[in-house]
């Protein structure tokens, strides 16, 4: 004979306050609808309706509260239920030992909680680094795209040392604080926000240069979909797949990184590499300023711009920032 299979243990049946609470509700509701019928008829029996006015305008303004906590309330459930289940799910990623597997995030904020770490939660320091490594993993990003889509390597830093661009440190600073908060919950949020948050930051960003320099680093005029060729559904859509790998990868593998660093080193390193992107923005700024000058035939008026001449000619320029024309 064939064994029966075991029942699911009734442990598992669980019933929550806010399900036994929506109980409660629907039952509260039946009663309300019998009573309304009452209040209709004796309203349609009565010599003057108008009798019922202040009566009836008493009960519509506690339906129309009690619609307002009964959506409050679903819509809190549901941040609850899609919390619960993203959480499983990153848990069970993290089990299973998949590849590129990230940490949870659940499990970053329990380790930041306990250790009491410098940069737990989104203080300044995690800021600071978030800047940082964000200015350097977009670029790089960026060049393997380029390689893959184009098959050629192209520099995209924003700054004139190093591989970085602080269009993407801010895209990943502003990205971070307002997906934070959605870090344990479903990809489609972290989708949808990394699309509006990226456009707006790389819509600002290309107004502001062309306001300050009158240059433009990139132009998607030719796209279809664009907004005055500074953002496109292209690249909207590329900066929603990045929100979810910011928040469900990148951002948990950083965050381990960063719970890594002891307390006081940790807050050197924070200060360092901000000090490093300030400064290195400033020279960026110089630079780009006589580069512009050059090009109108202006020469130099002293011995601090004759050194920028010899320090940054055209020909590196125009190697660090390809996609830069000047109007």
């Amino acid at each position: 004979m064939k064994k029966q299979k075991k029942e699911m243990p009734s442990a598992f049946e669980t019933v929550t306050a806010p399900e036994r609470e929506s109980e409660h509700l629907l039952k509260s509701l039946e009663v309300t609808e019998e009573g309304l019928e009452r209040v209709f008829v004796a309203m349609t029996e009565s010599e003057d309706p108008e009798a019922y006015d202040r009566e009836v305008q008493s009960e519509l303004q506690s339906y129309h509260r009690a619609m307002d906590n009964t959506a409050k309330s679903y819509y809190r459930l549901a941040a609850l239920s899609d919390e619960l289940a993203a959480r499983h799910k990153d848990l069970t990623k993290v089990k299973r030992r998949r590849l590129l597997k990230a940490p949870a995030n659940g499990l970053i904020d329990l380790a930041e909680k306990r250790t009491d770490h410098f940069a737990k939660g989104m203080n300044l320091y995690k800021i600071l680094l978030i800047l940082f490594i964000g200015s350097f993993f977009g670029v790089v990003i960026e060049v393997l795209w380029c390689l893959l889509n184009e098959g050629r390597y192209e520099s995209r830093a924003g700054l004139v040392y190093g591989p970085f661009n602080l269009l993407y440190g801010l895209g990943a600073v502003v990205m971070t604080a307002a997906l934070y908060r959605f870090r344990n919950n479903s990809g489609w949020i972290s989708f949808l926000g990394g699309m509006l948050v990226g456009s707006a930051v790389e819509y600002v960003c290309s107004f502001l240069q062309e306001l300050a320099f009158g240059s433009r680093s990139w132009d998607y005029s030719h796209m279809p979909f664009n907004l005055n060729g500074r953002i496109c559904l292209l690249y909207a859509v590329f900066w929603g797949v990045l929100g979810i790998a910011w928040v469900k990868l990148i951002y948990p593998w950083m965050a381990v990184l960063i719970l890594k660093l002891p307390r006081r080193g940790g807050k050197v390193i924070a200060v360092l590499s901000f000090v490093f992107l300030v400064l290195n923005g400033v020279v960026t700024v110089i630079a780009v300023l006589r580069w512009a000058w050059r090009l109108d035939g202006l020469p130099p008026t002293n011995a601090f711009w004759e050194f920028v001449d010899v320090r940054f000619p055209n020909d590196r320029m125009e190697r660090i920032f390809a996609n830069m024309t000047f109007a």
